[in-house]
């Protein structure tokens, strides 16, 4: 038997012939592998040309090589299972094109959480014996192992974990829509029942203790404190408002859509506590392009980054021995809730800028819920006279 007679026996019975390299004017891999539909084997090709060094495109054709290699002895065909070349994508290349996209529509904090997904990605692949290359291996099982990595190895939280599934997904989606994979791998993997919010809201007693400290020990940061008490800005936002932004005339300053969480521009109000403090500390009185709280919280050229609230927080926290479930988000947790139960919930969802009352109720935890003394004089149709007077003799 000769030995091209060889070769067709061997490529019949196994279905598909072993891919090689071609190197010319054009470098490429290419293997044939039998499609039923036409009946007769068919030529698949990777193209090389995209890679200016040679030494590089022999490495990434051997990489390519082994891995389809191994794709077709464990019974892979490109045709039957209609997967396309473009899963043969380095993984680092996919993720480098998913950032891309998210730099062309994302917000700079959004960018700077992705990126971090990312790095921590990349983070696990070093740790992996044998990591993943392709989009291809993009799958349930890597995802499935990443997670219990995070949560079991590193040790985050239910909720952390779930975030990073979210991410996963978000990333899967991103690899669906381009064909780099068929179907979205995090599907098949659920969330892990979080635990209830660390974060508690601060007593009335609490939050005077707060101020008498600061106003001794630190009056630009009580700016900051009663500006998240009073005004319900988030700390990213504070960190973005200038000068400019306030409105002595209207008792209000300017949160733009440029830098709000929900993207849209609001005037929030301001009271005259806060306004009066403003002007004991000379805010009003620097340049209208200087950020409201630069460094040290004082006004400044420069935006200083949001973490300083949080870092300055924890300062005034321990010196005033309160537990970690006290943050400086608390302030405003304990804004709304103490805005809603004087004014109304509505008026503390509109200076929340929050879209449903429901959202501002979750910010009002149990026990600091008010009850009316109003509703305990309700009669209404089913009032009856003789029940209230026993019940009027037992209370007294």
């Amino acid at each position: 038997m000769s030995y091209l007679t060889k070769r067709n026996t061997a490529t019949e019975t196994l279905g598909f012939t072993y891919p090689r390299l071609h190197e010319g004017k054009t470098w490429y891999v290419d293997f044939f592998a039998f499609d039923p539909v036409i009946g007769e084997m068919k030529r698949k090709k990777f193209m090389l040309d995209n890679i200016k060094k040679k030494s590089e495109k022999r490495r990434r054709a051997a990489e390519i090589i082994e891995a389809i290699t191994r794709q077709l002895r464990s019974g892979w065909n490109p045709w039957v299972n209609a997967q396309e070349s473009r899963g043969f994508t380095l993984i680092s290349d996919v993720l480098s094109r998913y950032m891309e996209y998210i730099g062309r529509k994302s917000r700079k904090k959004t960018k700077h959480s992705y990126q971090s997904r990312i790095n921590v990605l990349n983070q696990y692949l070093d740790s992996c014996v044998t990591p993943i290359k392709y989009a291809y291996q993009f799958d349930g099982i890597f995802v499935n192992e990443y997670l219990d990595w995070l949560y079991l190895d590193r040790g985050v939280s239910e909720r952390t974990r779930n975030n990073y599934r979210g991410w996963c997904f978000s990333f899967a989606e991103f690899m669906v829509s381009r064909k780099y994979i068929d179907n979205n791998p995090v599907d098949g993997i659920p969330a892990l029942d979080e635990k209830k919010k660390h974060r508690k809201d601060l007593t009335p007693k609490m939050l005077q203790q707060m101020r008498r400290h600061l106003k001794k020990e630190d009056k630009h940061f009580l700016l900051a404190c009663y500006m998240e008490y009073f005004t319900f800005i988030r700390p990213t936002e504070l960190s973005y408002l200038k000068v400019g932004d306030i409105s002595v005339k209207e008792k209000t300053i300017f949160v733009s859509e440029d830098f709000s969480k929900n993207k849209k521009s609001a005037k929030v109000a301001l009271n005259d506590t806060l306004l009066k403090l403003m002007i004991e500390l000379g805010v009003l009185s620097a340049p209208a392009d200087y950020f409201l709280f630069g460094r040290h919280f004082k006004p400044a050229a420069d935006r200083c980054n949001a973490d300083q609230y949080n870092r300055r927080w924890k300062k005034m926290r321990e010196a005033l021995g309160w537990g970690d479930e006290y943050q400086f988000y608390s302030l405003k947790d304990s804004g709304i809730r103490d805005l809603a139960n004087e004014q109304g919930v509505v008026i503390a969802r509109d200076q929340a800028r929050h879209s449903d009352v429901s959202t501002t109720n979750r910010y009002i935890q149990e026990h600091s819920m008010l009850v009316h003394s109003e509703v305990k004089q309700f009669k209404g149709a089913l009032d009856d006279d003789e029940e209230r007077k026993e019940v009027e003799e037992v209370a007294s």
